[in-house]
This record gives C-alpha cells, structure tokens and sequence, in this order.
C-alpha cells in the first residue's frame, strides 16, 4: 500500500459499517447473540432488588410500597419475615441459575457466530490470493501472506462479536440504568455522569497510537511467519551448508522485534486502561460520599443506596465498554488494514467485461510485436514477434534471464504483456475468460510440484473426475507406471510434502502424466530435463515425445539435444529474437545458437564468451 493511501480500516466508521455487513452474511446467527444479549440486560436490571428486599423490608422491618406488597400478599401465609426471607433467597437462587445458563448460551452463540465470521472472511481473503498474479506473489513472502489468511481475519470477529456487539449491549443497558437510578436519585445519578467527559478524552488521546501500535505488531508477526515458512522450506539447504544457528539467530532476532512492538502496545493500552480506570473510580468515591450522606440524612435507604451503587457498577461497565470498545476496533483495525491491503489489490490478469470463453483452440499461437517487464522501465522482452501453427513444437533458448520463461508465461495469460498481444486461434487471449484459456494449455515445470495426496490424486489434478484406467494410460505414456507399481499402495501411495520422497526423475514423469491426462492441446514444457541424468533423460524424453504428439508444444531448454527435433528453435538475446530456424538452418547461419552448439559439444571450458548484441532479429 502506497503511503498515504486510505483504506477501510483507516476509517473507525467505514470499518464498523463493513464489518457490519460481513456480519449480515450469518443472520441466523446474529439473531441468536442479540437475543440472548437482551435477556442477559434483562436479567441484570433484576439482580440487584433481592439484596434490597432483604435489607430494606427483611432486616430493617420497613414497610413496602403499596405495589410491591399486594404482591406480597401473595405469598403462602402473607407477608412475614420468613416468607419474605425466603423469596429473597429463592429470587437469588433463580437469578443465579439464570445467568449461569445465559451466559453459557451466549459463550456458545458468540463462538459460533465470531468463527464462522472469521472463516468467511478467510475464505474471501484465500480466493482473493488465489486470483492475483504471479507478480503479486514473487513481491509478497508466502509467510506474510498465511499469517493473513489465518490470523488477520479475526480482526471482523473482534469488531462485531468483541466491539460493536458490546457496544449495543451498553446502550440498551445504560438507558435501564439510567431509568432506574434516576428514579431513585437524580441527584447521584447525574454525578456518575459526571466522569463521561473525562473519559471521552483519554479515549481521543490513545485511539491513534492504539492503532498505529497494532498494525505494526501485525507488520512484524507477518516478518516472523515469513521467517518460519523460509526456512522450513528450505530445510535440505539450510542442512546441507550448516546454517541451522544462523537461522536460529534470525528467528530469535524477528521473536525480539515481535516482543518490543507486542510490549509497544499494551504499553499504550495500558495507560487507556489505566486512565480509564481511574475515571470511574473517582466517579464510584464521589457516589459514596454523597450518596451515604442521603442515607444519613434519611433520603435514602440502605437498601436503596445498595441497589444504587450495584447499578453504578452496572452503569460504569457498559460506559467503559463504549470506550473500551474502541480500543477493541482500534486494535483490530491493525489486522484489518493487512487483509484489505489484499482485498482491495486489484488482480492485474482478469476476465474483461464480456469475456466469453475460449473455443475448442487448435493450436495457433501468435505473439505480436509483445513487451513485458516485471518492472515498467526494466523490460524483459522487447517487440517479439512469433507465430506456432497448430501441431508444430517451437524452442526456446538463450542464456539464463534471457526472457524464455517469461515468455512462455504469457501464453497461459500468468502476466500480460505491456504492449503487443497473445493470440490463440486469431483470438485475443485478453477476450476470452481466463479459466477456459487455462483449460486448454498443460504446463511442465522444471521443479514439478506434486501435493501430499495420492499418486492417482497427483496425475488427475488437472482432470478431476478422471478414472483410474485413464489415470494408469496417461502414467504409462509418461513411463510412471513402473516406478508407480513398485511404491508401498501403487497409485494409492500418499506422496510426501513436494513430492519428495520421489527422485527428480519420477516426480518430472508424475508430472508429464498429469500434462498428459489434461490432454490440452497446447503444452509448455520448461526445463524438463535440467537437472536429469542421462538415463532418466532418456525415459523423461521418451514421455516428452509422446505429450507433443498432435499438439502445440513450446518447449523452453538449455540441454540442446532436447530440441534438435523441434519444428523451429527461437534464440533469445538482449530480450529480442536473436535467431530463429530449424537446428540445421541455424548451425548453417554459423551465428549465435551455432556457437552455443559448439560450446555442448566441445566444452564450455574451451569455449569463446557470446558477443553482445551479435546476431539479426527473426
């Protein structure tokens, strides 16, 4: 997020009104927590009157008014002393019951409605991710990113179900209080009001450090995550160079910034809590003071200062539970700002109004006169210019950063290109809908990326609902079924994170097979065979030829025995097409893939540096 740049959560209204309306998704729910939110208020206006009735009438023999002692009367032989003492304790004993099995309903409710808030919102933020480009993704720590999805999304909870929710609870019970209270002193009542002034301005002081602090805790705890997620995905490597205490040292150092900014701030909430504090106890003295006064003056009985001074603590809570809630979103708001940094990012690839989906392609792939740069002044490719006919296989080489892979992305539309345009069967790839281009393109990366779920499960992600007779066929054109047969449970074997309890060479045939069962008609193979000895070349190569059968295949290589038999062969430059032609063609041009051929085949060691800029554009 640019500095500067406003969003939701820095706006206490806007967040509440959001968070309002997320809350409104789970109506049957929010029902629930406000009815037992009524009943509990309810419930609290009754608690004090037993304690006044066994003061007032039990213990200090004082007549009760008229309308409470008709219902006196009531009672199984009259108003006495005992029956009277023994509704105070039956009314205590009822209004105990009840408030334990309301406030055991409301834990329930509040649980069930905050989470399901909370997975909603999870949701939300995990499809948005989802949709945003691969150059959102390369810029943002995989870490980071968890600790959003799983952690920021409790701010929507922590505003409804923890601040806004309370904050409706204190106004229908600040308006019973006050009722009561003002019946029976008005006098004390308004001097309880007294301390809201004071309280409103150590809520202004606090509000913005309170939220300022937040966020950066949530900044730093997504610094530590990262952390976490780096190194434990990178465990060979770590091992392997010894950097087990060096990572330790880097965690610690995150867990010691994560300390000072958690300490940061509850020191500021702290004071509020505090200042906060000490408002109403100055309000509670000055009712003491005053109100024993009346009772010694005989405005006031005992009973009734009791009740009074009950109700003030029951009129103090939800006053503090305004300004506390408050603090509540303030805080929230930190975590809030992270998750609508996502939302609000737009996805920079997206269907266009009136996208229609993608025909059945053939196979024509055209690039005209296409720019791109991860950076706009820094571009990657400059003003390429290629045609593939349906069927044919196109190669890529060039030197590492020259531009292959890029290139090959802009075909499955992971990035569009600055200028120029994609084509698929003459139509523009930027028109049809992204899902239903996709669909049509199967992708082999040099580091294939398998689940930890089944070996069958692997191969038919792209082609759910796919049989096993078509899951075992397309394992034994990508020569998997061997290997496959020998595993613990075969096609049932449940694979390890990444795939790693399989070689490179079988994850890569997995791999294939899974390119092989989405029978698309246009496949990018990158890098297959890097980082393969020359044996399981051979078995990799063997399921490379037989995905290229009958579709367009671009085939990204350095190894060039794996693209002599290409339909033609794209060499990348300066990001420009340096040379373009068959293997032959280009060895007779004697230009720069002539070179790189000679530099296989005799040895780098011996081999002259490429010149800069040498060699025409195709």
């Amino acid at each position: 997020m640019a500095p500067g740049t406003k969003t939701i959560a820095d706006s206490t209204s806007r967040l509440c009104l959001w968070a309002v309306r997320h809350a409104l998704r789970r109506k049957p729910a929010l029902v629930a927590v406000l009815a037992v939110m009524l009943l509990k208020i309810g419930l609290e206006v009754l608690k004090p009157w037993p304690m006044k009735l066994l003061v007032d009438h039990v213990l200090n023999q004082q007549p009760a008014p008229p309308e409470v002692a008709a219902v006196f009367e009531w009672l199984p032989g009259g108003a006495t002393t005992q029956n009277l003492l023994a509704l105070c304790v039956a009314g205590t004993i009822v209004l105990f019951v009840l408030g334990w099995a309301l406030g055991l309903a409301a834990s329930y409710a509040n649980i069930g409605f905050g989470q399901r808030m909370v997975y909603d919102l999870a949701s939300d933020l995990f499809g948005h991710l989802q949709r945003l480009s691969l150059r959102f993704h390369s810029r943002k720590p995989v870490g980071d990113s968890i600790r959003r999805v799983t952690s920021d999304c409790s701010c929507v909870a922590a505003i409804v179900r923890d601040a806004l929710l309370p904050v409706l609870a204190a106004t229908f019970s600040l308006i019973a209080m006050f009722a009561i209270m003002w019946r029976l002193d008005a006098m004390l009542t308004l001097l309880a009001l007294a301390v809201v002034p004071g309280m409103v301005l150590v809520f202004r002081r606090y509000a913005r450090p309170m939220l300022e602090r937040s966020y950066e805790q949530q900044e730093v705890e997504g610094r530590m995550y990262n952390v976490v997620e780096q190194t434990l995905s990178a465990i060979p490597v770590v091992q392997a160079f010894g950097r087990e205490e060096r990572a330790d040292r880097e965690f610690q150092d995150t867990t010691a910034a994560v300390l000072r900014a958690a300490l940061a701030t509850t020191n500021v909430q702290f004071w509020f809590k505090i200042l906060m504090g000490l408002s109403t106890a100055l309000g509670t003295a000055a009712i003491i003071w005053v109100g024993g006064c009346h009772v010694l003056d005989g405005a006031l009985t005992v009973g009734s200062i009791l009740v009074f001074l009950s109700y003030l603590a029951s009129l103090y809570e939800p006053l503090e539970a305004l300004m506390y809630s408050s603090t509540t979103i303030q805080g929230a708001a930190g975590s809030a700002r992270r998750v609508f940094e996502i939302l609000e990012k737009e996805p920079a690839v997206k269907d266009r109004p009136g996208a229609t989906p993608l025909p059945a392609a053939r196979g024509h792939v055209r690039l005209e006169d296409v720019t791109f740069g991860y950076e706009p002044e820094r571009p990657i490719l400059r003003g390429i210019s290629l045609e593939v006919l349906p069927g044919q296989t196109i190669a890529f080489v060039g030197a590492t950063g020259a531009g292959k892979t890029t290139l090959a992305s802009l075909i499955p539309r992971f990035f569009d290109p600055d200028e120029g345009r994609v084509t698929i069967d003459g139509l523009d790839i930027r028109e049809v809908q992204v899902k239903s281009l996709r669909a049509q393109i199967a992708i082999v990366l040099q580091d294939p990326f398998l689940f930890p779920m089944t070996v069958a499960e692997n191969i038919a992600y792209g082609q759910l609902g796919a049989g096993r007779e078509q899951i075992v066929a397309a394992a034994q054109a990508a020569n998997a079924d061997g290997f496959i047969q020998r595993l613990p449970q075969g096609y049932d074997t449940v694979l390890g994170q990444r795939g790693l309890t399989l070689s490179g060479g079988e994850r890569q045939r997995l791999s294939i097979a899974r390119a092989l069962l989405k029978d698309a008609p246009v496949v990018i193979l990158d890098e297959p065979t890097a980082a393969l000895d020359a044996e399981t070349e051979e078995l990799v190569m063997g399921a490379v030829e037989r995905l290229r059968e009958g579709r367009t295949t671009l085939l990204i290589a350095h190894r060039l025995s794996t693209i002599r038999r290409a339909d033609r062969i794209v060499f990348l430059h300066e990001a420009r097409v340096a040379e373009a032609g068959t293997h032959q063609e280009l060895l007779a041009r004697d230009g720069l893939y002539a070179r790189l051929y000679r530099q296989s085949t005799e040895g780098a060691s011996h081999a002259a540096p490429l010149p800069v800029g040498e060699g025409g554009v195709a």
